[in-house]
């Protein structure tokens, strides 16, 4: 592969046919995708997100909530946006069910990792990436339970697949309970509870600031909007190298490296542009990253072996890519 040809495989060549649609709940919609050849789909675990490449270009990324062993169809939920960039809007109010659809991924910044007991808290379209996981947990015969938050029933997504859960499940619409208190839930970190959380930024902003003080791992959250960032390390340029090619590119301070390998002629497969989705990961061979993603958690930021270029910078002189 040239230098000037050098870019991310990944499978999105896969088209696929929405299957059906439907509105589940005040603003969120539910789309059940299939390949139109019929074939089966990549297989994909709990807390799997894929990239949704819609007939205008638009790329979008969407937890996977459906039946993980139905090899054949992919669910997703969408809630639309009423202040978002139009891909929501287009999907629930405009795309119709035969229309197709491009796929990439799946992606997997959100594993359930074995635990003897878990705690999940979703708001509102948070719920998407929990249902696939307590229906492992469930299937493990893990101890689990799960706090849905929402501003009212009308709102809340899925409640109608949850009620077969019992009494393991807490739903906590705003109108009838109040403001949620993340403190009645969360007290202290357990060697022996994983505490999983999706929801507004608002929540995990607090629920960060609340375990701040817990061994990494104990706590593990999704974003759909990326994390607030303070300045990059450094603010003069650094060079890139592409370890199988050779190529070396100077970064400027005001250019990402997405976008100063582009310029090279690398075109490295990029989808949210915001460190949330990790579509542009890559293998990082020498160097420190200067990590700005809103993925990595502090082990996986102190390995150095990864990182997503989009919006993640360099501490060192140079960093040295396995591309």
């Amino acid at each position: 592969m040239s230098a000037e040809t050098a870019f991310r495989a990944d499978a999105s060549e896969i088209k696929l046919r929405v299957e059906k649609k439907v509105r589940v709940s005040n603003g969120v919609t539910t789309l059940t995708l299939v390949r139109p050849d019929g074939k089966r789909l990549p297989d994909w675990t709990p807390g799997s997100h894929i990239d949704l490449v819609l007939p205008d270009g638009t790329t979008r990324q969407y937890s996977l909530c459906g039946d993980r062993w139905d090899p054949h169809r992919y669910r997703i939920g969408v809630l639309r946006e009423r202040d978002g960039r139009g891909g929501s809007a287009f999907i629930c109010d405009t795309l119709p069910e035969g229309a197709m659809v491009g796929l990439g991924g799946p992606r997997n910044n959100f594993r359930l990792v074995p635990s003897e007991k878990y705690l999940f808290i979703a708001g509102g379209i948070g719920i998407t990436p929990m249902l696939p996981m307590v229906q492992q947990a469930e299937m493990l015969d893990a101890e689990w339970q799960l706090v849905y938050i929402g501003h009212n029933r009308h709102s809340m997504a899925f409640l109608d697949e949850l009620e077969r859960y019992g009494d393991r499940v807490s739903v906590l619409p705003k109108d009838e309970c109040g403001r949620f208190l993340l403190s009645s839930w969360i007290r202290e970190g357990r060697d022996d509870t994983k505490v999983y959380m999706c929801g507004p930024a608002s929540l995990l902003d607090e629920a960060h600031d609340r375990c701040g003080s817990w061994p990494t791992g104990l706590l593990r959250v999704e974003h759909f909007v990326p994390k607030e960032q303070g300045a990059p390390v450094r603010d003069d340029p650094f060079e890139v190298e592409l370890a199988q090619s050779g190529l070396s590119v100077t970064v400027a301070p005001e250019v990402s490296i997405v976008d100063a390998l582009k310029s090279a002629g690398i075109n490295l497969l990029t989808s949210c542009k915001q460190g949330t989705c990790g579509t542009c990961e890559v293998a990082v061979l020498a160097g420190e990253p200067d990590h700005r993603d809103s993925i990595l958690d502090d082990d996986e930021r102190a390995c150095g072996d990864r990182m997503f270029p989009c919006v993640s910078r360099s501490c060192s002189d140079r960093l040295i890519f396995d591309l």
